[in-house]
């Protein structure tokens, strides 16, 4: 319960009166004020006894309310770590976090009971893009500011305060510009390209971007073919599973998309069992995106060709928005996407040019990988 400390809250309130009508009697300050946390010496000779006794009450902690989605892949992991960090107790916060094991039901309960529960603040990293409407207008009327992270949601701006993540069209978009380059590097560009797409999650902002930006380029070369495109779940079961039954249907495939990292290791995988050769130096060449540690790792070794990064450390951008709602201000906009990079196995990277925004690609090494954050 949000008021657990209540208790605690009325032993301190009580030494605190004492030291308030004590001021009459004395102007002397207690010895033993360490063991409420203490006060700087020179601060304690300015201030009076009221307000030294002010001075010791607990410092009054921000409550989050944050809903995930669960812990389905390395980047999950990788966002709910950034989310302990940026809302610990060191920082002036307490964390309320539900893991909502990909169900979008238990996502809107939690809320609701945030809402219940009065919290300051509600952080959600929505599953799906839909149903969201009737709560966040409960959180609204209830003066509970939310702020909305990684996937998109369908609803009026007014219900939330702020959304940071990804674009995940343009995501889409730079993977299938890459593919095209590459294609045409390879001395490819005219020949009949059989493609095999494994989805993350139907209904996620993340699935419907990628797949809405790579179907541009779909369409702009006449010459791909998409034999298929199903569900993964953005797990790397799912993507073994997919496609296993890719490779039973479609004896010649020529590149597989994958939407996140755990796909791509399972269809990998999948491929290493079919005796199906792949990577840098194989004939399937393996598309992903999210760019994590592991991801990348499999691209320096030549197992994918090309990783698309979704950042997952937004947490510390909507703490940064909490602090500034709390001192007043106001934020400049709505929607923010965070920085990304493209990342490749190729030691000559290509330049990307989306909407006239160039994106230089990054060739993976060893140092990048020691350095990555997730």
């Amino acid at each position: 319960m949000l008021q657990k400390r209540s208790v605690h809250m009325a032993a301190v309130i009580l030494t605190v009166c004492f030291l308030i009508f004590s001021a009459c009697a004395t102007k002397t300050v207690l010895d033993d004020t360490d063991r409420f946390g203490g006060l700087d010496e020179k601060m304690s000779g300015s201030l009076t006894a009221a307000e030294q006794a002010q001075a010791l009450l607990p410092e009054k902690r921000i409550k989050v309310g944050f809903v995930q989605v669960g812990h389905e892949s390395d980047w999950r992991i990788a966002a709910t770590k950034s989310c302990m960090d940026a809302f610990a107790p060191e920082q002036g916060y307490e964390l309320y976090f539900v893991d909502a094991d990909n169900d979008p039901k238990v996502q809107v309960a939690a809320v609701r009971n945030f809402i219940r529960e009065q919290a300051d603040y509600i952080v959600i990293d929505p599953i799906v893009t839909t149903g969201w409407t009737a709560v966040l207008k409960e959180a609204y009327y209830a003066h509970i500011p939310v702020i909305i992270l990684d996937r998109t949601i369908d609803c009026k701006e007014r219900y939330y305060a702020a959304w940071f993540g990804s674009d995940f069209v343009r995501e889409g978009e730079l993977a299938g510009q890459w593919l095209q380059n590459y294609l045409n590097r390879m001395g490819r560009g005219n020949e009949q390209i059989r493609i095999v797409t494994i989805n993350g999650t139907l209904g996620a902002s993340a699935q419907i971007g990628r797949t809405e930006g790579f179907a541009r380029y779909l369409e702009r070369n006449g010459n791909w073919n998409l034999l298929a495109q199903d569900c993964g779940d953005f797990t790397e079961s799912g993507g073994r599973q997919v496609m296993e039954e890719y490779l039973k249907r479609y004896p010649d495939i020529d590149v597989v998309v994958c939407q996140n990292d755990n796909e791509a290791f399972g269809a990998c995988a999948a491929m290493d069992d079919a005796g199906v050769s792949y990577g840098t130096d194989g004939d399937v060449i393996v598309i992903s995106f999210d760019a994590t540690r592991a991801g990348l790792k499999a691209v320096l070794e030549g197992k994918i060709h090309a990783d698309f990064e979704c950042n997952p450390l937004s947490p510390p951008y909507a703490a940064e928005a909490i602090r500034k709602l709390e001192a007043g201000e106001e934020l400049i906009r709505k929607n923010y996407y965070l920085p990304e990079k493209c990342f490749t196995a190729d030691e000559d990277p290509m330049t990307l040019m989306i909407d006239f925004e160039a994106e230089k690609m990054v060739t993976v090494t060893e140092e990048l990988l020691e350095e990555r954050e997730y």
